[in-house]
């Protein structure tokens, strides 16, 4: 019996895939930008909203097809976005949607979780001229429209084509698409925005295809430039650069000389593209042990000719002998490039309460150097003494901390907060497995509570030993923690080009939200707090049904237009 039922499967497949008819074999829908489609998904609802969007964002769109028969050559083509006056929008920007592997469950995962049978979840958005896909698999493909800020209102409408191969018969697909572009003009975000990055040698030959970058080199730079541009698709404007790394030192009798040449250089890349609103200056001082030790400062020194850093106590007469001579250079080398008001220095991540004394006395003794000089913290515990300019309390402790925090920004401090592998359970994150609209809604979180930055650390963050399309989580074989999926990077390298992803879009977007909620803020605050509240109702509690979060959206833009 069961060789028979495999038997009619085979002849029915064999007449689909010899039928002229490619709807016989193919499925095909334009779906919900929302929606996570999965390898094993064959079922696409069908979804035909015209996008809205102001002037300045951008609008979206997804499809999905699926076939019998394997699918070749795939590409795509769109013709330009044109309206009844025949103005145009400019080229939309066309990917396919890959999978990478989630083999290791968040530990506290939320309710409304999205479970993937084959732990495969969709994210990067490959850029290729064409693309193949197996029988029987899911493909999401993406599109991505930039509205200008001078593109004249109304309705565009723009012919999606899909051309490909399967069965050796050529086919192609087409749907309409709109865009209603609305009178009102999206501002430059005022949202602080970080996302940090790293250029280490692995992470950069990871970048580099598995190649090797010589430090410095016109390579090395090129990818710099990649990752600037990539930081500006999504609004970041906060720049995590290591004046340790950057800044070369020579000593002799315990007297230094900085020389900043390749710490100007990579801030000057950053400025030419256009993200350069804040630096932050990277830590100055780690754990000297395990989770609850002291921080003890870093002092550069060379061994065979390579820089290395080693931690000395604060009060050593080396630690202070360096910091006294290289706080106030570095200071006054800002000053002279009209760049000391935009800085922030860290001191060292995440302080507790069993290190705070010596997070402290660092702070302090870097404030007696330069009294001006703003300091920058992710942070879990307020109890600091009052040492930060610009407090960043991961999200779950800001909420508990929620009153103190308030306080401080009254006082004239700024408070941003920070998503990373915690918090997890309800609340909103960057995650693999969370509804794709629930990053969307990390930035209402801003707008509701009143943070005016967000920092995540994980922009590059490849893993050294994995293929960053193969296994995005990781588990610390000491603590236990897990790295769940999508924590540790929202990027995707290809031989020095880097490709987004489908979060990396939802962030953007988030981002746009907070700055059309703050716009309406000024004209009727009551009317965006009610907004807002109606998609977040509290720290883990959100709407985040599709077709209510675009009415809000569309009411947003009605009143902005008024």
């Amino acid at each position: 019996m069961k060789h028979l039922t495999y038997l009619l499967f085979c002849i029915m497949l064999v007449a689909c895939t010899n039928s002229s008819n490619t709807e016989d074999i193919i499925s095909f829908e334009r779906v919900d930008p929302f929606l996570k489609i999965f390898k094993e998904s064959n079922f696409f609802p069908e979804y035909n909203e015209t996008e809205v969007a102001a002037a300045g964002e951008h609008a979206t769109f997804q499809f999905a097809i699926r076939s019998a028969a394997a699918l070749k050559d795939l590409s795509i083509e769109v013709s330009p976005f044109t309206n009844e006056e025949g103005a145009t929008l400019p080229a939309v920007r066309p990917g396919f949607v890959d999978y990478v592997r989630v083999s290791r469950q968040t530990p506290d995962r939320a309710k409304d979780a999205i479970p993937s049978l084959s732990r495969y979840y969709p994210d990067p958005i490959i850029e290729k001229d064409q693309w193949n896909v197996d029988r029987d698999m899911a493909q999401p493909i993406w599109l991505t429209a930039a509205i200008p800020s001078d593109a004249t209102p109304g309705v565009y409408k723009a012919t999606f084509r899909l051309t490909g191969k399967t069965a050796n018969k050529n086919f192609r697909l087409e749907k309409e698409i709109q865009i209603k572009v609305y009178p009102v003009v999206m501002e430059e975000p005022s949202l602080w925005v970080t996302n940090w990055f790293r250029t280490s040698p692995q992470k950069m030959k990871t970048f580099n295809g598995g190649k090797d970058v010589e430090l410095y080199s016109p390579a090395y730079w090129e990818m710099i430039k990649e990752l600037a541009l990539k930081l500006k698709e999504c609004y970041s404007n906060v720049i995590l650069i290591s004046p340790l790394q950057y800044i070369e030192f020579i000593e002799k009798d315990g007297v230094y000389a900085f020389d900043y040449t390749q710490f100007d250089k990579m801030i000057s890349i950053f400025k030419e593209a256009g993200v350069l609103k804040m630096i932050e200056g990277g830590h100055i001082a780690g754990r000297s042990g395990n989770w609850d030790s002291q921080f003890e400062p870093y002092i550069p020194e060379y061994k065979d000719g390579k820089k290395i850093m080693v931690q000395y106590p604060m009060a050593s007469e080396k630690a202070q002998n360096f910091y006294k001579q290289f706080i106030p250079s570095l200071m006054a080398h800002l000053k002279e490039h009209k760049m000391g008001e935009i800085y922030a220095q860290h001191i060292a991540d995440e302080p507790i309460s069993s290190n705070i004394k010596s997070y402290v006395e660092i702070a302090r003794f870097v404030k007696q150097q330069a009294p001006e000089i703003k300091i920058i913290e992710a942070c879990h515990s307020h109890d600091l003494e009052n040492t930060l300019d610009i407090w960043v309390p991961q999200l779950n402790y800001y909420k508990d901390g929620y009153d103190f925090y308030c306080d401080r920004q009254k006082k004239g401090d700024e408070v941003w907060f920070y998503t990373c592998l915690a918090p997890q359970g309800d609340f909103a994150n960057r995650f693999l497995e969370q509804p794709l609209i629930k990053t969307r809604l990390i930035h209402w979180l801003n707008f509701k509570y009143g943070a005016t930055g967000y920092l995540h650390w994980g922009f590059n963050q490849w893993f050294s030993d994995d293929d960053p399309y193969t296994e995005t989580t990781r588990m610390n074989t000491e603590s236990g923690n897990t790295l769940p999926g999508g924590d540790s990077w929202i990027v995707y390298p290809d031989n020095g080009k880097l490709y987004g992803s489908i979060r990396l879009e939802a962030m953007r977007d988030g981002i746009a939200d907070y700055t059309l909620l703050k716009m309406l803020e000024k004209k009727n605050p009551e009317l965006a707090k009610e907004l807002c509240r109606l998609t977040v109702f509290h720290w883990t509690l959100y709407d985040t049904e599709g077709d209510h979060f675009r009415e809000t959206r569309r009411q947003i833009l009605e009143a902005l237009s008024e």
